[in-house]
């Protein structure tokens, strides 16, 4: 790469490692990091810690104070040059007398996508682009998704025995998994915006959706009840008034008003959203939420919530969670309910997977190659 030094990865990696430090803090905006380097040593960094602070630039650049005049800043995506909640980077980076500049990628936000670049070369400023671009775009995966489509990122996750099955006959489901598998999940809801599930789940298990890994900064996530009819029990737990987490009701235009006034008395917020063999249509209800400003929805659900959505293609990326046990039986359930499909060339499959170990429990996850038939 043309310009490129070779200590640009090693600072790229730091600028890379503080945007992530607020994971799930800053939708709708990117999670960003930034380095500024002088004689080989770091004299200011810093990162947007939640919409409405200061970009990562700017703390970097507040850290260094007059050493950032000459320095390199390095920051995982390129620099912003519009006025929003705050004033743009670029002009604060020029007015610092910084002499170079290093970005992972470009920012795909139609007001930005390589004008900052360009403002800052035309001011003289030597810019490179691309160093560790691939992991800076993982990383904002989500912000990707949703400035491209105005939807969220949608990942699946499951979990499931070795023969696929997730629960008994009799229903039973906890715990499948074990809990280190299952922390890895409550970290993931502490960094998504949405956790979504079927009503059927909700009747059948009343879980909490919330985030509980018993650290002082998490947060939980919007909890989504897709209920077609508003079947939604008002002494459900993702009700519960005392909880700091808000819980969507999606339901079709055949749910009853009266019900739908109670719901909302207990604190729920309603949305209808148009409804599609008697079930409300997922696509349409992943529109709504990026209307919302949600960047990011996990699926937990079950069968049937699971086969919606692959069926009608929300899902980005699925992580299946396999436990080595074997439950069987012809009628329990499985990962993926619906009709299946019908040959082997129609079969949903997965890029870029990745296998990693949770004690005895294995995670698979990939992305869903959209060209793929659904099931």
């Amino acid at each position: 790469m043309p310009g490129m030094l070779e200590s640009d990865p090693i600072y790229m990696r730091r600028a890379l490692d503080l945007a992530a430090k607020a994971r799930g803090r800053t939708s709708p905006n990117p999670m960003v990091g930034a380095v500024l380097v002088k004689d080989d040593q770091i004299v200011g960094e810093g990162f947007h810690a939640y919409a409405g602070s200061d970009h990562a630039e700017v703390a970097a650049l507040r850290e260094a104070g007059p050493a950032a005049a000459g320095a390199t800043l390095y920051v995982n995506l390129e620099p912003c040059c519009h006025y929003g909640r705050t004033p743009p980077c670029v002009e604060q980076i020029l007015q610092a007398g910084v002499g170079r500049v290093v970005t992972a990628c470009e920012d795909p936000n139609p007001a930005v996508s390589g004008k900052g670049i360009a403002a800052l070369r035309s001011a003289g400023l030597a810019v490179d682009v691309g160093i560790l671009g691939e992991e800076a775009a993982e990383l904002n995966q989500a912000f990707f998704t949703y400035v491209r489509t105005g939807r969220p990122f949608v990942i699946l996750k499951v979990a499931a025995s070795l023969d696929g099955k997730i629960a008994t006959r009799t229903g039973e489901s906890r715990w499948i998994t074990g809990e280190t598998a299952r922390r890895h999940v409550h970290q993931l809801r502490n960094e998504v915006d949405a956790v979504l599930v079927g009503i059927g789940t909700v009747l059948r298990d009343d879980p909490l959706l919330t985030t509980r890994l018993g650290i002082p900064d998490q947060r939980d996530p919007i909890r989504v009840i897709v209920d077609n009819l508003a079947r939604l029990p008002l002494r459900a737990k993702v009700v519960n008034r005392a909880s700091t987490a808000p819980t969507l009701l999606a339901v079709s235009q055949m749910a009853p008003r009266t019900t739908l006034e109670a719901i909302e008395r207990e604190g729920v917020q309603v949305i209808v959203v148009e409804s599609s063999r008697r079930r409300v249509s997922l696509d349409r209800l992943m529109e709504a939420l990026g209307k919302r400003g949600v960047l990011s929805v996990m699926i937990e659900g079950g069968a049937e919530i699971n086969a919606s959505a692959l069926r009608e293609g929300i899902v980005d990326k699925a992580l299946v969670f396999l436990a080595p046990i074997l439950i069987g039986g012809k009628s329990t359930p499985t990962a993926v309910g619906g009709d299946g499909i019908e040959t082997l060339g129609q079969a949903l499959r997965l890029r870029d997977v990745r296998i990693e170990r949770f004690d005895d429990d294995v995670l698979i996850e990939g992305y869903v190659k959209k060209a793929a038939a659904s099931t």
